[in-house]
């Protein structure tokens, strides 16, 4: 599970030129711009990640003299990247204080979402993508959220000491699909829900296109799990352009050996299956220098989904090629809505 509000150091304060009251905090590979002189370096806060959805009580600020928002019953408002006085700006510190009265581990990187009241903000799926649901997402299969490299700034330090190499493919925007065979029991699911095979749900459409349960069957995966992007008109403004929706594999999960395929044995599988996989953009590939802001620029670029002036792409995946370690980077000019 995501972690959205955590007890963090303050590691780094740097001045914004041109700005008299305000200063860029550094956590991690987090930059968010602070009141100035209201941190010092080594100070402990609690962090608030982009896309959580913060209770008005804990920052009625953020509502900017209007009315709150509400979203699953919590009245508050999302957080989102932004510039101030041109300084990127992801996320929200709160005062340790915040925490007063918390049953909760007070220690470094220690998740307190739930004692705080936050949850993650997630976009309303439309009808025909939400389905019925037949039950919670399987326990037996890992949902499909990685981890986002500013969180990962040490590990993907020891990454570059150790000459990891990485599998690297384009994020697309569209909704988290997973298809799985249980002890022969072939089931289909969004990104948080076990559905019902109804007319005209799209998930399920998509998997009797790609004739995904019988490819499995044949192909021996009992207790597997195959997992991918479903992208269609409508989905998020179809920025692809498709005259279709399509399924594109990113990761295939044995559960009886409670491991994912490595990326080269994923991609010759959907080759086998002959189903089509998320873009790779390239293959064995180190992380440079290991620098936050380099591998960021790296998630910057065109979507190789579109034509040549295609649309920003949403961000790169990172899998170690031994199946390791993975993470994503997801573009600041995607979220900045520069697309």
């Amino acid at each position: 599970m995501r972690k959205l509000a955590t007890i963090r150091v303050i590691d780094e304060l740097h001045p914004i030129e041109g700005a008299d009251a305000i200063e860029c905090a550094v956590v991690g590979g987090w930059k968010v711009v602070v009141k100035k002189g209201e941190y010092a370096v080594g100070d402990l806060a609690v962090y608030l990640e982009i896309d959580s959805w913060v209770p008005t009580e804990l920052a009625p600020f953020l509502s900017k003299g209007k009315d709150p928002r509400e979203f699953e019953g919590i009245k508050g408002e999302r957080l989102r990247t932004v510039k101030l006085r041109g300084q990127l700006s992801q996320g929200l510190f709160l005062p340790f204080d915040v925490l007063r009265g918390a049953v909760v581990i007070l220690a470094e990187s220690a998740d307190v979402s739930e004692f705080l009241g936050i949850v993650k903000w997630e976009k309303p799926m439309n009808a025909q993508l939400a389905g019925m649901a037949k039950g919670n997402f399987p326990s037996l299969i890992p949902k499909t959220d990685q981890e986002r490299m500013q969180n990962l700034k040490k590990e993907i330090a020891g990454a570059v000491e150790s000459g990891l190499q990485f599998e690297i493919t384009e994020k697309l925007e569209g909704s988290s699909m997973t298809a799985y065979l249980i002890d022969g029991v072939f089931g289909v699911c969004s990104r948080n829900v076990d559905l019902k095979e109804t007319e005209g749900n799209t998930f399920w459409q998509i998997a009797r296109e790609y004739d995904i349960e019988d490819k499995m069957r044949i192909a021996g995966l009992n207790n597997f799990a195959i997992q991918g992007e479903l992208i269609r008109p409508g989905i998020q403004g179809n920025i692809y352009k498709l005259s279709k929706p399509m399924f594109m594999v990113f990761d295939m999960y044995n559960i009886v050996t409670g491991s994912f395929l490595t990326p080269h044995d994923r991609r010759a599988l959907t080759k086998v299956l002959d189903v089509p996989h998320a873009p790779v953009l390239m293959v064995d590939k180190d992380l440079g220098m290991g620098s936050i802001d380099e591998i960021l620029s790296w998630a910057e670029g065109k979507s190789v989904m579109g034509d040549i002036v295609g649309p920003e792409r949403e961000g790169i995946v990172f899998k170690e090629v031994n199946g390791g370690m993975s993470f994503k980077a997801i573009s600041n000019k995607y979220l900045l809505g520069e697309k």
